[in-house]
């Protein structure tokens, strides 16, 4: 892009100079050839500008698109870590109520066991 760009600075450059040169050796009153001189000069800033304006539009053109692109990207790893976090959330409580599960169960037995003995020890008790 900045190899064009210089490439057109000196096209332009070449053409204003060879066209300042070509209506000086003109026979042409000096009024003639200074009013020709400002008016390709005037074409000459106005392409300039647009050739500026439209350059200038590409790059912002361009660094929306690259911020776009990188908008999308971090949302897509984003959503990939979320989803790898919920999946792991998920593991762990499967991991956590297996690993309770068989506690539980040993409990509620234990408890059944203590209140079968505590039952027995009631009835030995009542006929004493």
């Amino acid at each position: 892009m900045k190899d064009q760009g210089k490439i057109i600075v000196a096209l332009l450059a070449g053409a204003a100079v060879g066209a300042a040169v070509a209506l000086l050796l003109a026979p042409a009153s000096g009024s003639e050839v200074r009013e020709e001189i400002s008016d390709y000069l005037n074409d000459i800033t106005g392409a300039v500008k647009n050739k500026a304006e439209s350059a200038a539009n590409s790059l912002r053109d361009y660094g929306n698109n690259a911020i776009d692109r990188t908008r999308s990207k971090i949302r897509g790893a984003v959503d990939e870590f979320e989803n790898y976090k919920d999946g792991l959330v998920d593991k762990a409580k499967a991991k956590t109520s297996q690993a309770i599960e068989p506690g539980l169960e040993a409990a509620e037995h234990l408890k059944s066991r203590i209140k079968g003995s505590a039952k027995d020890l009631n009835d030995l008790i009542q006929k004493a």
